[in-house]
This record gives structure tokens, sequence and C-alpha cells, in this order.
């Protein structure tokens, strides 16, 4: 075949590979729908095949510099490194997570209600009666509890026996604790999302049994600075891996006009997305816990940090992965495709 044809030829491929590769360099719009960037490797492959016969057939040397061009160009968008993984991990939770929980808003209302509800009203309830939270504990279990926030004990939040107990040591037990908690919160939802609605009000029940208790008590000093902190981050979290669980729920019990198992599937990327960036927000609960919530720190200082966290969470989940102020989506998160 003679030049002209063949450039002829494989000209609307070429066309199709520039303009993608145009976009992967960021100097220009991004590509239509009809032409995806999924389509760059085989562009990419047949562009080389096209270079390599260029050179055996020899062509013009203008025609095989602008193809080894291109070739070189689009080497490295192909074949780039991933990225590491907390650079993966920061995109999923400034893009993916807040984004999926948006769109998941009606379900996370749900369960933050069946959380934050009981534990208000248990609370309160705990606070005027000083029998009530037997009806949850046994007297062992709140004798324990009472120790643990005794103003004459050496740290807040750890009994006698974990008084030793270093911050990295105390750290891994709320790792443990809480991310368990949460992972049980979220697969109970396959009990038909009963498990994770059960969950949610005996949690919330016990923590605000204990918080009304121990306030009853005089031991609020000790226990709402300690907690001040860390209670952001873990109460949200709970509450979103209830979400998750509920997801879960609603598609065995709803599934419109899907099979079971297919709207399970599709329920299960967003509750997967969920339970991931909570799992992270547990983990920093746990930091907060074991290195700052034990401090020596000034009661009105952790006050603060409690109230500063408080306003990070809700601002985190209003905001971000948005742009221009809520315009529209960053591109490119984890969890970015649309649910059911």
């Amino acid at each position: 075949m003679r030049q002209g044809p063949f450039e002829a030829s494989r000209a609307a491929a070429w066309a199709d590979y520039r303009r993608l590769l145009t976009a992967l360099e960021g100097r220009g719009r991004d590509p239509s729908p009809a032409l995806p960037l999924a389509r760059f490797p085989a562009l990419y492959r047949r562009l080389c095949a096209d270079y390599a016969l260029a050179r055996a057939r020899r062509y013009a040397p203008g025609l095989i510099a602008e193809l080894h061009d291109l070739v070189r160009r689009g080497y490295p968008h192909l074949y780039r490194r991933r990225n590491a993984w907390w650079a993966l991990a920061l995109g999923f939770m400034a893009a993916g997570f807040p984004r999926t929980l948006r769109r998941q808003a009606r379900v996370c209302a749900l369960a933050a209600a069946l959380f934050f509800l009981p534990l208000l009203v248990m609370g309160l309830a705990c606070g005027q009666d000083g029998e009530l939270i037997y009806s949850l504990m046994d007297s062992a279990q709140v004798a324990e509890l009472e120790s643990l926030y005794d103003p004459d004990s050496g740290r807040p939040g750890r009994g006698p026996e974990r008084q030793a107990d270093t911050d990295f040591m105390m750290f891994g037990f709320y790792v443990m604790n809480n991310i368990g908690i949460g992972f049980r919160t979220f697969g109970a939802g396959l009990l038909l999302g009963l498990g994770s609605v059960l969950i949610l009000i005996s949690n919330g029940l016990m923590i605000g049994a204990t918080a009304g208790h121990l306030t009853r008590l005089g031991f609020g000093p000790v226990f709402w600075p300690f907690v001040s902190g860390h209670g952001p981050f873990e109460l949200t979290a709970i509450a979103i891996c209830g979400a998750a669980g509920l997801l879960l729920g609603r598609a065995l019990i709803a599934p419109g006009r899907l099979t079971r198992l297919a709207a399970l599937r599709a329920n299960a990327r967003d509750a997967a997305v969920l339970v991931g960036g909570a799992a992270l927000m547990l983990l920093l609960a746990a930091v907060v816990e074991a290195f700052w919530s034990a401090s020596g720190a000034a009661a009105g200082v952790k006050y603060a940090v409690g109230v500063l966290g408080w306003v990070a969470v809700m601002a985190y989940f209003a905001l971000a992965g948005r742009v221009d102020g809520g315009a529209g989506p960053v591109r490119g998160g984890p969890g970015d495709d649309h649910g059911p």
C-alpha cells in the first residue's frame, strides 16, 4: 500500500487517538461519551502497529517522526505507575465517600435517627432516674462503667487494670473495638435490615444510658471532656455503618424490578463505599481517643476541640467532593458511579 492510501485508511483512528491523548495530557476538553477513555489502550496498540508498519515500508520521514511522537506521548499514560495507597485513600475520602453519602442521604438520615434519637431519650431519662440504667446493664457492668470515669481514677476511659497501658496499646484496643462495632452494624443488614436497626437502637440506648447515668452521679466533668474529642467521628461513623446495612436490607425487602440478588449487588457498591469511609473515620476516632481524649489538657480546650470536630464533620459531609461551591462533582473518585 502506498503512503497516501495508508494515511487515509488510518486517519479516523489517529484523530480519535489524538483527541484522547490531548484530554489525558490536560490540554483539551474531555472526550465525548461516544469516544470514552476506555478506547485509548486499543487505539494505542493500533498506533504502535501503524508506526512499525510505516518504518518497515520506509514511508516519509515526516510521517514516521509524527507517529513516533504520538507513541512516545501515549506511553506514560498507558503504563504509568499506580498511585500509592495513601493517595488512593485521600482521593476516596476527598470525593468518593462524601458524594456517596450525599447520594444516599435519606438512608443515612434514617440510620442517624435510629441511633441518635434513642441516645438522647435514654440519656435524659437516665439523668433523672438512677435505676433505669439497670434495665440495660447488670450491677457489675455499671460498677465497671463508673470506675472508668471516677474522678479519682488516674486516666479516664481506662479501668484500674488498664491504667498502665501505653497510648499505643489503647489505640490498638480502640481500633478493634470501634471497627468491630461498625462492621457488625453493617453486616447485620443482611437480616433484612432488621439487624442493623436493632444494633443502631441498642447502641444508642447504651451510649445514652452511660452519658445520663454518669452525669447524674456527678462524673460529667470527667466523662464529657473525654468523649468530646472523638465523639464526632465515632458516633457519626456508627450511624453511617448502619446506613450501609440498611442499604443491604432495602435490596432484600424492596428490590424493585431487579431480582433480590441483582439488587443486592447493585446496592452493595454504595454500601461498601459507606463502610470504607466509616472505617477510616473510626480509625481517626481511635487515634483521637488514645492520644488526646485521656490527655491532661484543660476541659475547656477539649470542649473546643469537640465543637470543631462536629463542625468539621458536618462541613465535610456537605462540601467535600464538590466543585465551585457545589456546582458539580469532582471527577475520578471511587464511588462516583450512581447506584440504584
